[in-house]
């Protein structure tokens, strides 16, 4: 039979506008073409076989060609059955290749079997068993299937492809292998025309360099970028980065963070937090901001860094940790401020630096890098600090130009001692001698066994050696040209009881973590963009397409078939990932 100048008309028509005709429009009859056309009314009542002899058979169908090499075609019910190399065509977009296929022009439901191939433009899909809605515009397989992209290849259980849209809806099992990385995850949906992949569920993303976890997340599987934005995190090799917002560019061996910013180093037992984050893989960095906060492991005590501005550079081997405006540090023995801080964790040097040189005036007077050990206040231009790497317990100290030693007397006044350079030694942690040199001078309330004060001795010399015990000053010693008396304390005047370069911090001294953000208002915190939540889409079996309409009486499957079921083919349960557990995720995306 020739097909109908009419059938050519509507074919041509559907594909230019692109429309998918409703069975409850007027039917239209399944036309076709073949070599050879036989009955059998007993094996096959109310059909005629058509069968191949030069050319395969062939169907036209409102816009969906087929050709096979034997048909039964029940033309009283517009359906036939279609066996050995079958092939659909639906416009110059979409085609099928498979063993076995039946179509029912009635409903427009295809469903095919044996080797099947779905070709798109950018995508090819690869299944046992497929099933195709010509109303609906949508295919779908339940027993395993592979689709290759142009840079991934995708498997599944459950797939779903929507035509209209270009995306595959991937469920159960599902993962995604690049010569790069390999995704796993519960649902996938993943956009042909694009590359984009939007992730649901948990999620993996693994590679030699970096592995990647979200439970909602987007992925460019060809730009190589994604966005993660619940329950993120990425783990490098001595790093693992977490946050609200997660960015990642695998190309540049570049990922960020925004919000709630946490950055472990897995070998230097340290973590920084922030609000702001950014990791150069290749380059062995870290950039944190806003409410930046480093946290050492030091002797079995954390030292806590806080700054506007935190760096981490270098290999693990010698990590340099740096610190930038407005630093405070804290432990438990010892406390400290200054513009900036440079921290070698190799070596356990720690340098407290002043970056601001300019003049000071009459009124204001220098912010100097300072120190509180106990009730000792130590400033001057530049501290050093220095840790045992192997015990990692505090060595020494030392303080470079206008050294200022304080200690707040135990009932009224300063105990002070200045010089050019302060040598401090610490055992077990605790300040025990403090040694400064050149143009030293002293001024200390001297005190008897009943505390009482019986004079203030005022000092010069070259050189001044103070012990300790737990913390406070037992024994001051004086080296060469000493010039100094004890004065009784009425006589000494309180306007001199203060030396050139006198300023007590004690209301600064950190005496707790929290005391990292005294008088700093928490930040306010970036709106994070989400990713959208899984389109709820009803079965791809639905209510309105009952079973007994979507099949003829003759189809091989027989409408149980068409319940979605528990297991698959191979008896392995299908998991999927339902919307009605994405309860939690709609409120949040609902009050963002």
């Amino acid at each position: 039979m020739k097909v109908s100048a009419a059938a050519l008309l509507v074919f041509f028509f559907l594909v230019i506008a692109g429309v998918a005709p409703s069975y409850a429009q007027e039917t239209k009859k399944i036309d076709y073409t073949s070599d050879r056309t036989l009955k059998d009314e007993i094996k096959y009542p109310g059909a005629i076989i058509l069968s191949k002899v030069t050319n395969q058979v062939y169907f036209i169908h409102q816009g969906i060609e087929i050709w096979c090499d034997q048909a039964i075609h029940y033309d009283q019910d517009n359906f036939f059955k279609a066996y050995g190399n079958v092939r659909m065509q639906q416009g110059d977009t979409v085609t099928m290749q498979s063993n076995y296929a039946e179509y029912n022009g009635t409903t427009q439901f295809a469903f095919a079997s044996g080797k099947v191939k779905m070709t798109r433009p950018q995508t090819s899909l690869e299944t046992d068993t497929l099933f195709f809605d010509r109303v609906k515009q949508q295919a779908y397989y339940r027993s395993g299937g592979t689709v290759r992209d142009s840079a991934s290849v995708l498997t599944s259980r459950v797939g779903r492809y929507f035509m209209e849209d270009d995306k595959y809806s991937f469920l159960s099992k599902v993962k995604v292998t690049n010569p790069e990385y390999v995704i796993n995850s519960e649902q996938l949906d993943f956009y042909s025309e694009t590359g984009h992949a939007y992730l649901y569920g948990p999620t993996t993303i693994e590679s030699e360099t970096s592995t990647v976890y979200c439970e909602r997340g987007f992925y460019d599987t060809r730009n190589d970028t994604g966005y993660f934005v619940k329950n993120s995190r990425i783990d490098y090799e001595n790093r693992i980065l977490q946050g609200d917002s997660l960015y990642f560019n695998r190309s540049n061996a570049f990922a960020s963070g925004t919000n709630n910013i946490k950055v472990t180093d897995t070998l230097n037992k340290s973590v920084i937090t922030g609000h702001y984050a950014e990791v150069f893989r290749d380059k062995d960095s870290v950039f944190i901001t806003k409410r930046a906060l480093a946290a050492t492991l030091q002797d079995k005590d954390s030292v806590f860094i806080h700054s506007d501005t935190i760096m981490i550079t270098g290999k693990p081997e010698n990590r340099i940790i740096r610190g930038y405006y407005d630093v405070r540090m804290f432990k438990t023995d010892m406390s400290g401020k200054s513009d900036s801080i440079y921290l070698n964790q190799k070596s356990g040097l720690t340098k407290l630096i002043n970056i601001n040189k300019g003049p000071v005036s009459t009124i204001d007077k220098r912010r100097s890098p300072i120190i509180w050990s106990g009730n000792n206040q130590m400033t001057g231009d530049t501290i050093h600090i220095l840790s045992d790497p192997e015990t990692e317990q505090l060595d020494s100290l030392k303080v470079f130009n206008n050294a200022f030693l304080v200690q707040k007397d135990s009932i009224e006044g300063y105990n002070q001692i200045k010089g050019q350079k302060l040598t401090g030694l610490f055992v077990n942690n605790e300040l025990y001698q403090v040694d400064i040199i050149k143009n030293t001078e002293t001024i200390y309330y001297t005190r008897n066994e009943a505390t009482e004060l019986i004079g203030i001795n005022k000092t010069l010399s070259s050189s001044i050696k103070i012990l300790f015990q737990e913390q406070e000053i037992q024994d001051i010693y004086y080296y060469k040209q000493v010039d100094g008396t004890l004065t009784p304390p009425e006589e000494f005047p309180r306007n001199a009881r203060q030396l050139a370069g006198f300023n007590w911090r004690g209301d600064e001294q950190l005496l707790s973590k929290e005391d990292l953000f005294t008088g700093k208002p928490a930040p306010k915190l970036i709106q994070i963009k989400g990713i959208p939540l899984p389109e709820e889409e009803t079965d791809f079996f639905d209510d309105s397409n009952s079973g007994e309409t979507l099949l003829n009486e003759n189809s091989r499957l027989k409408p149980e078939d068409l319940k979605d079921k528990e297991k698959d083919s191979t008896e392995v349960p299908v998991k999927t990932f339902k919307p009605e557990l994405l309860k939690e995720d709609k409120e949040k995306a609902k009050s963002n």
